[in-house]
């Protein structure tokens, strides 16, 4: 009798620790600034992603917050991403790093950049989490090279592209596809209103185009 008991007592334990391990859903925290604080909107693109995935297989959080740079990141890394234990993390940082240096004379330095960012991934991935770098897409959606910070974003989308490759890891190269879908659906060449809504923050359009970009890299 006391081995049949002990039996199933054992067995009780494994099912409740494999049940544990198999069930448990991918966490995935996309981290960053205002585009990302309105992507958990009723139409926003973390919202959309949870709406595409299996909400038994992902737990997708927003960690976004306004006006925020590559050092507020770094700065709220611990209580808003690596105490949640992710499985993964996009970081989507740069907009406000280049934008405020033309409008409020407070942005972030190339080189300084790039440091803040590899810090960034190296206590993350010290986590053990895994990581997706993404580029920063537009200030303004005219074609060619036309708004006035185009060459900056360029700069800074190619310091990131290699610190993908240098690290490893895979990229979201969202200036490449903001400024290949320009192209080829801006034929007024507006400023906004294309996938945006002011030049950088997303439209519905913008919002579904960045969820289906990102939506490969969560799976």
């Amino acid at each position: 009798m006391k081995i049949i008991f002990r039996t199933a007592v054992l067995l009780t334990l494994c099912l409740i620790i494999f049940t544990s391990m198999t069930f448990k859903p991918k966490r995935v925290i996309f981290f960053g600034d205002s585009v990302t604080q309105q992507g958990v909107s009723k139409n926003g693109y973390i919202t959309l992603l949870k709406k595409a995935l299996d909400s038994t297989k992902y737990d997708i959080i927003g960690a976004g917050i306004g006006g925020n740079k590559v050092y507020d990141l770094y700065l709220r890394l611990e209580d808003d991403v690596l105490s949640k234990k992710p499985d993964l993390v996009f970081i989507y940082v740069g907009i406000n790093d280049i934008w405020h240096k033309e409008t409020h004379h407070t942005g972030t330095d190339y080189d300084k950049y790039l440091k803040f960012y590899q810090a960034l991934i190296n206590k993350i991935q010290a986590a053990g989490s895994k990581v997706v770098l993404c580029t920063p897409s537009v200030i303004g959606e005219k074609k060619n090279n036309a708004n006035l910070l185009d060459a900056e974003l360029d700069k800074y989308s190619e310091g990131i592209r290699q610190l993908a490759v240098k690290n490893n890891l895979p990229l979201c190269d969202l200036r490449k596809a903001f400024s290949n879908y320009e192209m080829q659906n801006n034929p007024e060449d507006k400023e906004k209103g294309i996938l945006t809504v002011d030049g950088v923050h997303l439209s519905d359009v913008g919002n579904k185009f960045l969820s289906d970009l990102m939506l490969s890299f969560v799976k």
